[in-house]
């Protein structure tokens, strides 16, 4: 990880002369696998994932680096007809992607066929000047039979489009798709240095994971009424520890007593389960701090939607 800092343009190794890279803009409707796609692509959980759609709200950069090239992986919240100013924010995210980027990689799911924002995507590509790839995914969830008209439906709305079927959960075929993507791009320079994954900062990913585990332990509509704020983040011990302090900031005072449970034991849980990932992660000990505050109307303040970075 690093900080945010667009490193295009800056080579910072010599690379082999047939050497590819570029942006590519994983997008699709909420829920069909984009945040799983990018954890399969980097081999690392940079993308907070759950069950529920539109957990995605930020554009989180990946970064995937092979002897043949560097792509540049970017995961956006799910398209979708939004109506309130927070899924507005999130879905402008997601076609602002598209701007200078050199390719796209429209994700849709195979187990659920295809719906009104699929489409609406696909009116969107189908204007657009980009070179896109149709990840046909959660392949593993039905059966061929079935994913042939799909791919036909399709092949009519994105004419002349390659569609890969793949399992972004198990990875099959995603080696395809890198492919697909990787022959795509220009050649270019190794914009980042090979071992880093993301453009976001470490105070972002935890904030991320902490926002992941409330959406996983909490049901209904508490989770989309929830944000986080890393409040300070602290290297000791010459790195081998890291301090963390954490807000999750809810609309309603009454979803307090349910985020911190009986003699807080929610909170535990999601702090516990939040320091293990950042652990894995951060390679070091983790010691992680956890506040609930009742911050009525963040997500239709825009001054509070920018604070959380949208």
């Amino acid at each position: 990880m690093t900080e945010p800092e667009s490193m295009r343009g800056q080579e910072e190794a010599p690379v082999p002369a047939d050497f590819r890279s570029g942006f590519v803009s994983i997008l699709g409707r909420p829920n069909v696998g984009k945040s799983t796609l990018l954890n399969q692509l980097l081999g690392e959980k940079i993308a907070i994932v759950s069950p529920r759609p539109q957990t995605t709200r930020n554009r989180i950069m990946g970064i995937k680096t092979m002897p043949g090239g560097q792509i540049l992986l970017l995961d956006t919240p799910g398209i979708h007809r939004a109506r309130s100013l927070l899924n507005r924010r999130m879905v402008d995210v997601a076609k602002r992607s598209l701007v200078d980027v050199e390719a796209v990689v429209w994700v849709v799911d195979a187990s659920s066929g295809l719906r009104g924002d699929d489409q609406d995507i696909a009116g969107i590509l189908s204007k657009s000047r980009h070179e896109t790839l149709i990840a046909l995914n959660k392949i593993d969830a039905v059966s061929k039979g079935r994913l042939l008209p799909v791919m036909a439906r399709l092949a009519e709305l994105l004419p002349d489009r390659e569609i890969v079927p793949i399992s972004a959960r198990t990875g099959e075929n995603v080696a395809l798709l890198v492919e697909g993507m990787l022959k795509r791009l220009p050649s270019g320079p190794r914009y980042f240095p090979e071992d880093e994954l993301t453009d976001q900062t470490e105070r972002f990913i935890a904030a991320e994971i902490v926002r992941e585990k409330v959406f996983l332990r909490t049901r209904q509509e508490i989770p989309y009424g929830t944000a986080v704020s890393v409040r300070s983040f602290e290297e000791k011990d010459g790195g081998a520890l890291v301090v963390i302090a954490a807000t999750i900031h809810t609309e309603r005072e009454g979803h307090k007593p349910i985020l911190i449970g009986k003699r807080g034991a929610a909170l535990k849980e999601i702090g516990s389960e939040a320091r293990e990932d950042l652990e894995r992660l951060l390679g070091c000990r983790v010691y992680l701090e956890l506040a609930v505050k009742a911050t009525p109307g963040w997500s239709r303040d825009p001054r509070s939607l920018e604070a959380f970075g949208l």
